[in-house]
């Protein structure tokens, strides 16, 4: 008698990579079923629900569809738009992927009694059997054990794809169910096989560009229609007033863009000060209120579980960031007990940059990804400029 097909559930975006996943898994015999989920309201939205169905209609796969605008709107796009307000322009994707894309994906997968779940993101991950104090001499007497289970997270093959600095906040009962079939390949060999499954709207590079529910790369425009902008001065360090800034959530750390003052430029952000409605600029580039040597880490994940501090690693400060070496240490919770939970970083070498609200990503030198938190504020040894 022949073993039942594995059933598998696929997050189908409308992009090749999640198509070509689906594809993938197909052809490795797994049951697939595909599922599109409704986030946002618009025109690109609709484009991709389309694509998601030719291609399932292409691999002859059921295709599912998911509404969850309404949790989107509230968990991912306001909390976005409190945290520019507020002066923390964090990474959308890095909240989205285990609060929203995640929990809906593994929630269809449990009323559609499938075995697993996968997606189409650049990532690998290893389930390891765990339990050093049992040795077992053969298979036979394995089953008389209960043995413990770890998924850890690895970069992918293709270092220019890699999408694990947006799952580091996933759980263990959730990476325990995941797989990610495009972990092993190039995103110019996907592209290729997208060809070979016959779906011709990937034929030419297919990219996303920023958040999904901001049209243009940069937030700009999204933040000016959401927010109210106050206009206010722009000044140097030692306060002389350099011009006029349209709204300081438009602004972060080390942005040359929006930054109207002509003559003397290009002029850098090197501080906001939200009391006073000043953006603080400098038009050095090498300057030292650019550069941070320490960075304090908040609400960190351990995604294989908690390591031995301190911890020398490599750390990303936001995706597409060389990863750096720094060290890991808990912060010492002095008089405000609201430190306990924090984590210094201290980089080998400044960096510049270091923005409140971005994710900072702990990653092994075999490209583990450790886990990583959120980035609370930054230390510089040589100026009281705040981000």
């Amino acid at each position: 008698m022949n073993k039942k097909k594995k059933k598998i559930i696929v997050a189908m975006s409308g992009g090749a990579d999640s198509s070509v996943a689906a594809g993938l898994l197909k052809k490795q015999g797994y049951d697939v079923v595909g599922v599109f989920a409704r986030f946002w309201k618009s025109g690109v939205y609709a484009e991709a629900e389309e694509k998601a169905g030719k291609a399932a209609k292409i691999l002859n796969i059921p295709l599912h569809i998911i509404s969850a605008e309404k949790e989107f709107k509230k968990e991912i796009v306001d909390y976005f738009l409190r945290g520019c307000a507020t002066g923390n322009m964090f990474n959308p994707c890095v909240k989205c992927n285990p609060e929203i894309k995640f929990k809906f994906l593994l929630d269809k997968m449990a009323e559609l009694k499938c075995d697993l779940a996968a997606t189409g993101h650049y990532a690998r991950r290893r389930r390891e059997i765990q339990n050093p104090k049992l040795q077992i001499p053969n298979k036979l007497q394995a089953t008389s054990y209960k043995l413990q289970a770890v998924c850890r997270l690895f970069q992918a093959r293709d270092e220019n794809k890699d999408q694990s600095y947006f799952l580091y906040r996933l759980k263990q009962e959730q990476l325990a169910k995941i797989v990610f079939p495009l972990g092993d390949y190039r995103k110019s060999e996907v592209l290729e096989m997208a060809g070979d499954f016959n779906f011709p709207e990937f034929k030419k590079k297919d990219e996303s560009q920023g958040a999904c529910f901001i049209a243009e790369k940069y937030p700009g425009k999204f933040l000016k229609e959401n927010l109210k902008m106050k206009t206010g001065k722009i000044v140097d360090a030692r306060g002389n007033v350099l011009g006029e800034h349209q709204g300081l959530p438009l602004y972060i750390t080390g942005q040359r863009r929006m930054i109207n003052i002509g003559g003397t430029g290009p002029y850098y952000v090197i501080g906001r000060d939200f009391s006073k409605n000043l953006l603080v600029v400098t038009n050095n580039g090498k300057d030292p209120c650019l550069y941070k040597k320490s960075t304090i880490v908040k609400n960190v994940n351990w995604i294989a579980g908690a390591p031995k501090l301190p911890l020398k690693a490599k750390i990303k400060i936001r995706y597409q960031h060389p990863a750096v070496c720094a060290t890991i240490s808990k912060k010492k919770a002095a008089s405000n007990k609201r430190q306990a939970g924090f984590y210094e970083v201290v980089f080998d070498e400044s960096q510049r940059a270091v923005v409140a609200g971005q994710s900072a990503v702990f990653y092994s030198d075999e490209g583990e990804a450790l886990g990583g938190g959120i980035i609370a504020k930054s230390e510089n040894q040589n100026s009281n400029v705040k981000n």
